[in-house]
């Protein structure tokens, strides 16, 4: 079969090793599957068919050091969940059973118990077989804190192919991010990086959750998956109308050839492999200082950063090699004849002819390229029609007057003795920055003092964000950022005691809004607020450190923390305070299609708040955090390209928004049975969402903060805020440039 399209060129800057222990591999894991019943007469393989995967040899290169033992481990997970992949699609995809496959995964979180003790149920397929004799012989050698990652991440890869299920019932093609976002739960990769931990060594439970770790693994895991997308669409695509496919839905939403959105693909691998790069060397050492890591558990981190560096290039060559894949006329990853290439032991990790790729070279140039306080003219707004109602509080002149009136108090309206950097506000600007209208908008049914609070945590958040840049940003005083966001965290006891005196304006008016708002909440909604604001906090430190590096962000990377320095959380998590008692599980919360209403939310906030204030931040601000530059920066186009892009990525978070809400939250209320005033509630928490987006619209158009006569006047362009400061293309034709 004609393949269709070119293998790109990779960046592989690590060249794979073999284990030598791949034989042993072999006979051992053929025993195990067939003892399992995963063979003949399994109805999905054959001995041929595990034969020629050989995920033995996966396992040799992406493992190249561990001993014959945990090879062996290893390689039964992959024969594993390679043949619950193929008995999922057997029996629930191409029949679209989703009754039975929602039953068939329920019963598989009960052969991952916590303690061992508890036992099994018994196995009636296997892949409850496998899974119970896998879980025996892993988790004795792990952690506690271990055993819950992994199973969490086990558990998300099984019950999220319920969304491909969905999707391909319905013949829905996800966004960009959407699918990113998805393809890790149900791509493996995240589980993958779990058993890097079980092979090179266990991260610190202290620091598993941690931005530089969860950043390693998620770049790690978004690599792995899109380019197992390349070598896997003619497969999946074409010969099984599988739907869940960077390449297939970069076609779809940019409107590009296949082979354009091939390299496009790679270049998202490249990009993401360069994040992780940036991670591991400007991150992690500051995390082992920050957390006084001890030697053991700094090699314990390094240890696991290589084993992910070691699965990314040994998971390519095993693509390149195995009957699973299109690979007809892969570009080998071998190093080049060069007379001045080092030799000798320690050397086999160079690799000249991946490393400097030309696309790759290119792209990490773009990154670390852009010129600040570019030129750029009025920001262009296109049509923004949101299909939600716009309904305004009743109290929005009371909540105009006192959070004016409250900002003064804290000091905001004027310079403070010995903190120039307060300098940066009036009240003139403040009136016409008007957050007591975004309030308005997105809280519309809350009563005065609500609403009044409301506006007061948006003039306290854009007033501290409009702080860090200034003051930190310009200056590069990462240090002073981090001693900064450490004293404001130190306003918010979880425990109910007085907080740390307060001595600067943002101090003052944290430590009021923290007491003001968290007396009268229970311990762990208390908890749970805090770290909605504490993950605002630390994501303006990341703006400053990219300030600092000069260095436009990965799109992924910025998509994902847009969504914390823009405040989405806070003032989300905000709206879900009046839904308590109103018998609401909590873990509906945290479930997957929550979720992703409340990503789809926050990330059409981000971008239209991008999309308006992209000459205040690039041309005024130096600014390198917009959705359009990023866009800008990643594709190599011009802004009316990247904001074509991030208009379009912006209606097509809107439409997943609604179809989340339509389609996905009724099976959400069945699946956990929700009695009536429950699923009153969640409607009422949609409702607000729905109400926070036409606010947030609005806001942008009234506001006195984007405008050109605004930026204009004397001394009101000075940076982003949570309602101030991607990845996509289109109907319009885009030339892509190398």
């Amino acid at each position: 079969m004609t393949q269709p399209f070119q293998l790109p060129e990779f960046y592989v800057p690590y060249p794979a090793r073999l284990n030598p222990h791949l034989e042993e591999a072999r006979v051992h894991t053929k025993r195990w599957a067939r003892g399992l019943g995963m063979l003949e007469g399994s109805g999905v393989w054959e001995e041929r068919d595990l034969d020629s995967h050989d995920y033995a040899l996966l396992c040799s290169y992406t493992h190249p050091d561990c001993g014959s033992e945990a090879l062996s481990l290893v390689t039964d997970w992959y024969v594993w969940v390679f043949f619950f992949d193929d008995h999922f699609l057997e029996t629930f995809k191409r029949s679209r059973d989703r009754a039975g496959a929602k039953a068939y995964l329920d019963r598989l979180a009960a052969f991952m118990p916590m303690d061992l003790a508890n036992g099994f149920p018994e196995a009636t397929n296997p892949v409850e077989a496998g899974l119970a004799d896998l879980w025996a012989r892993t988790v004795p050698a792990m952690s506690a804190d271990w055993r819950e990652r992994f199973s969490l991440s086990t558990k998300n890869l099984l019950d999220e192919s319920m969304w491909e299920l969905a999707n391909i019932g319905i013949g829905r093609v996800a966004n960009p991010l959407e699918y990113i976002e998805m393809r890790r739960k149900v791509g493996g990769a995240p589980w993958s990086a779990g058993l890097v931990e079980y092979v090179a060594a266990e991260v610190p439970a202290r620091v598993a959750h941690s931005r530089p770790l969860g950043v390693l693994r998620d770049a790690f895991s978004d690599a792995v998956h899109v380019r197992n997308d390349i070598f896997s669409y003619q497969r999946e695509v074409e010969e099984e109308g599988e739907l869940s496919n960077a390449i297939l839905v970069l076609e779809t939403f940019l409107g590009c050839s296949t082979q354009e959105a091939a390299e496009i693909s790679n270049d998202l691998i490249t990009s993401r492999l360069q994040q992780f790069e940036q991670t591991a060397l400007t991150e992690l050492p500051r995390l082992f200082a920050d957390h006084a890591l001890s030697p053991p558990e700094v090699a314990a981190v390094l240890a696991y950063a290589k084993g992910l560096q070691d699965w990314q290039s040994g998971g390519h060559e095993w693509h390149m090699v195995s009957s699973r894949y299109m690979n007809e006329g892969a570009r080998a990853t071998g190093r080049p004849a060069l007379p001045f290439r080092p030799s000798g032991l320690g050397t086999s990790a160079f690799d000249l002819g991946s490393v400097f790729t030309r696309r790759s070279v290119e792209l990490r140039r773009r990154s670390f390229g852009h010129v600040p306080f570019e030129k750029t003219g009025p920001s262009v707004i296109p049509d923004m029609n949101m299909p939600f109602e716009l309904s305004l509080s009743p109290h929005l002149e009371h909540a105009r007057r006192g959070a004016v009136e409250w900002a003064r108090r804290m000091g905001m309206l004027e310079p403070q003795p010995g903190d120039p950097g307060s300098a940066i506000w009036n009240e003139q600007k403040m009136r016409g920055y008007d957050f007591a209208l975004c309030s308005a908008g997105i809280a519309p049914d809350s009563t005065a003092e609500e609403l009044l609070l409301n506006a007061c945590w948006l003039t306290w958040g854009t007033y501290a964000d409009d702080y860090y840049p200034v003051v930190f940003g310009q200056s590069g005083n990462l240090g002073a950022a981090k001693a900064t966001t450490a004293r404001l965290i130190s306003m918010m006891p979880v425990d109910g005691t007085q907080p740390v005196v307060p001595v600067t304006v943002m101090e003052r008016g944290l430590a009021d809004l923290w007491l003001r708002t968290s007396r009268d909440m229970a311990p762990a909604v208390r908890a749970e607020f805090r770290a909605t604001v504490v993950s605002m906090l630390e994501s303006w430190v990341w703006e400053v450190e990219n300030q600092l590096h000069r260095r436009v962000p990965d799109p992924v990377d910025y998509a994902e923390m847009r969504r914390h320095t823009f405040g989405s959380q806070l003032t989300m998590y905000m709206c879900r305070l009046g839904r308590q008692g109103r018998g609401i599980p909590e873990e509906i919360y945290r479930s997957g299609t929550i979720r992703s209403l409340e990503n789809a939310a926050a990330d059409v906030g981000c971008l239209v708040n991008d999309i308006f204030s992209y000459q205040k931040e690039v041309e005024f601000e130096g600014e390198v955090h917009n959705h359009v530059l990023v866009t800008r920066t990643f594709f190599g186009i011009g802004y009316p390209e990247a904001l074509h892009i991030c208009h379009s990525l912006m209606r097509r978070r809107v439409e997943e928004f609604e179809h989340t809400a339509a389609q996905l939250l009724p099976v959400l209320y069945d699946d956990w049975k929700l009695d009536a005033a429950a699923r009153a509630g969640l409607d009422g928490y949609v409702a607000e969402l729905r109400n926070w987006l036409a606010g947030v619209l609005h806001w942008h158009r009234m506001t006195r903060r984007y405008r050109e006569e605004d930026l204009h006047r004397p001394g009101d362009a000075l940076s982003t805020g949570v309602l101030g400061s991607g990845f996509g293309m289109s109907a319009a034709r885009i030339g892509l440039r190398a």
